[in-house]
């Protein structure tokens, strides 16, 4: 029994000394690339207030596994108080993906609160041929659900700056409309909720360098619709922005101040909130 707890406590205190490093390395090594925007965007958008309480949703990836220990690295030495839960949904993941994201929330020192949907199953019966929008807002749904019934007001997601720019040309390409991915979004069915995105100006390569620097292994596309297709838009946009970039490696920035940068008196109309004008509406003589 001695042997055993032996065992336990070393394992234990290799699991603590293993997310301390990740953690350290998120403000050292990776501080200006990760931590040093994931500051500017809580500031400049005021993602974050006194007294708030924030689900952070993981889904399984680099992406929200970093955002969990930015949320706990700012919890930890942030200006004003506010607390966090760790949630997660299995929509219907695979065994070994389940397993590899209790493994991950372990290393990492991540209480993890996973909580079931049938959300694969659903979408795949009613939307086998374009099953994204409808998987991320059932997706939402749940997950303002969890997170009221918790007591937060917020939920956290991990969008980052590469999700922001294929959006947006998503959205041109195939929707016909100049729309984006804002920082922080306001419910439209769950009253006093919000979506924020503290991710957003960090860029996915150096997500990618984070992970690889730490040895930490994260399920990828973990989506069991997806998989069967072939033809993601989405890898098509990513693979186009790629492209763009070695003509001028300033595309995905330009991309992005796009959406900031919009002139109303050069366009033919717009939609604000759901009240569409037209260019006759606009135009002065």
């Amino acid at each position: 029994m001695k042997i055993i707890h032996l065992m336990l406590v070393i394992y234990t205190r290799g699991l603590l000394g293993r997310s301390m490093d990740v953690q350290k390395s998120i403000i050292k090594k990776f501080r200006r690339k990760i931590w040093s925007k994931f500051v500017k965007v809580i500031k400049e958008y005021n993602l974050i207030n006194e007294g708030d309480k924030i689900a952070v949703c993981i889904s399984g990836g680099k992406d929200s596994f970093l955002l969990a220990k930015c949320m706990e690295e700012l919890k930890r030495h942030g200006q004003f108080k506010f607390d966090l839960e760790f949630i997660c949904m299995d929509p219907g993941y695979k065994s070994e993906n389940l397993i590899k994201i209790k493994e991950n929330a372990k290393i990492m020192g991540i209480d993890l609160k996973i909580f079931n949907s049938d959300i694969f199953k659903v979408v795949e019966n009613n939307c086998p041929e374009s099953p994204c929008y409808l998987c991320a807002r059932m997706r939402r749904g749940f997950l303002y659900d969890v997170a009221k019934k918790l007591g937060c007001n917020k939920i956290a997601l991990g969008h980052h700056f590469n999700d922001v720019i294929e959006t947006a040309l998503l959205n041109i390409f195939y929707t016909g409309r100049f729309s984006g991915m804002p920082p922080k979004l306001v419910s439209d069915n769950f009253d006093d909720m919000e979506l924020i995105r503290p991710l957003y100006m960090i860029k996915e390569e150096d997500i990618v360098s984070w992970a690889n620097y730490n040895k930490l292994d994260f399920i990828d596309c973990a989506c069991v619709i997806s998989k069967k297709k072939s033809d993601s838009k989405r890898v098509y946009i990513k693979n186009l922005i790629n492209e763009l970039l070695k003509e001028n490696k300033n595309v995905d920035i330009n991309i992005f101040r796009s959406l900031e940068n919009v002139n109303i008196n050069t366009l033919n109309g717009y939609i604000k909130d759901n009240v569409k004008f037209l260019f006759n509406d606009l135009y002065n003589k």
